[in-house]
């Protein structure tokens, strides 16, 4: 280490770009390198979104259909199966609620749950959450279950 190969360490010095607009000595006066005239040259200017200097913009030129209903009410289905692979692991015993879901990963708290009818449920269950498929109330309570709906 010597005088010649002094240097400030790593981090410690901030470049903060080029200083624009500090007089014509110093290179970048004047216009401050924003050009001639123009709405970019302007103070105040920003781009819209998705502003294609002045073409049409893709989300205009393209087509729009459907509709999107704002009061849908979104389910997370959860199939007869994994009730069942629920009770031949051990976790589930008798009763199955959004709490016991959420611990296994199935649901989130704010999740509304529908249980479908997919696969075979043997066990004796008492299921309780938002909604159930006719068919899936039906294979619970013919295993001896009961289907609850908050």
């Amino acid at each position: 280490m010597n005088l010649s190969n002094l240097q400030p360490a790593e981090g410690s010095v901030h470049k903060d770009g080029k200083r624009v607009g500090r007089g014509e000595g110093s290179g970048k006066g004047g216009t401050s390198t924003r050009g001639h005239k123009g709405a970019k040259s302007r103070s105040g200017y920003s781009k819209k979104i998705g502003f294609e200097g002045g073409q049409m913009p893709l989300q205009r030129r393209v087509p729009k259909f459907g509709f999107n209903n704002i009061n849908r009410k979104e389910y997370v289905g959860i199939n007869l199966n994994k009730l069942q692979e629920l009770v031949d692991k051990g976790v589930v015993t008798d009763t199955v609620d959004l709490d016991v879901l959420v611990a296994n990963k199935l649901a989130k708290t704010s999740d509304l749950v529908k249980i479908l009818g997919g696969g075979e449920l043997k066990s004796k269950l008492k299921v309780s959450v938002h909604k159930f498929t006719a068919s899936a109330k039906e294979a619970i309570e013919a295993a001896g279950g009961e289907a609850v709906s908050l």
